[in-house]
């Protein structure tokens, strides 16, 4: 690996550099609502820079950040694990960055779990893991594609089958596609569910200004292309989907943390949709 393994990763990875460096510090904390003991390893290797002084804006976005990103962690490894133990054997992880679910929630090994992201940061993570003998608990299957782009042949190449019940998680994806790219996303995802498949999605509120569901402090908001559509059960519905949305600071307050969102961050959606037959 080269002395500095972040010079190799795509602009938009920095994203997913710095939602491992929250979920390494939440694991720290005695009172941790999700343990991911694999994302510090991620960060050691990629040595990423940070501003040393923060402004008072920045550090109340950093904070919003934080309990945005925690928060939907432990929302989503809740309902991974459930989706798995009622029925799903595939998991597919759009945009799957650093996320380490393969190897720390404890997956049956029948579950195969798919992660599509851009070959650099999956070269990247493939040598952390290697270097480290990390070992995933499920069948794990690494699908290199630009979901911005053509992906389903390389995921039906990685021997994908529609026709299993399949949890899918698209977070903090959205904004950093087009609205049309992401209207095509939902109806390939619709296409490949069979009845009893989850969708999990992360979506901002529909509040005036900036509405970027993206994680925005990692500067790359000049990434972002769309804003999250204003009504999740009106956009999945018709499509077949059963909507169940959740609010974070809703979320937060049932975890026990402060609320998920501050200053004039947009409140975050957490989309728990269940295809129907």
């Amino acid at each position: 690996m080269a002395p500095d393994a972040s010079d190799a990763l795509p602009p938009v990875s920095a994203t997913a550099l710095g939602v491992a460096m929250v979920r390494a510090a939440e694991s720290e904390r005695p009172d941790r609502l999700f343990d991911d003991p694999f994302a510090s390893a991620f960060v050691a290797a990629a040595k990423p820079t940070r501003p040393s002084v923060l402004t008072p804006a920045q550090r109340r976005r950093a904070s919003a950040l934080v309990n945005w990103i925690t928060v939907r962690t432990r929302f989503f490894d809740d309902l991974m694990l459930h989706a798995c133990a009622h029925g799903c054997r595939q998991v597919v992880i759009l945009a799957a960055g650093l996320d380490a679910r393969a190897f720390r929630l404890g997956l049956a090994g029948d579950v195969r779990l798919f992660e599509i992201d851009l070959d650099g940061i999956l070269v990247f993570k493939q040598d952390v893991i290697t270097g480290n003998g990390f070992v995933p608990s499920c069948e794990r299957v690494v699908v290199p594609a630009d979901l911005s782009g053509p992906w389903l042949p390389a995921l039906a190449d990685a021997g994908f089958d529609p026709a299993v019940s399949t949890m899918w998680l698209a977070e903090g994806l959205l904004v950093y596609l087009t609205r049309q790219q992401n209207e095509t996303l939902i109806d390939d995802v619709t296409d490949l569910s069979s009845p009893g498949s989850r969708l999990g999605l992360t979506l901002s509120s529909r509040e005036e200004g900036r509405d970027w569901d993206g994680d925005d402090l990692f500067e790359h908001e000049r990434l972002q292309r769309s804003a999250s559509p204003g009504d999740a059960a009106g956009w999945l519905g018709p499509r077949g989907w059963s909507v169940e949305v959740h609010f974070a600071t809703d979320r937060a307050a049932a975890y026990g943390r402060p609320a998920a969102v501050s200053g004039t961050r947009p409140q975050g959606r957490l989309v728990d949709a269940t295809r129907l037959g």
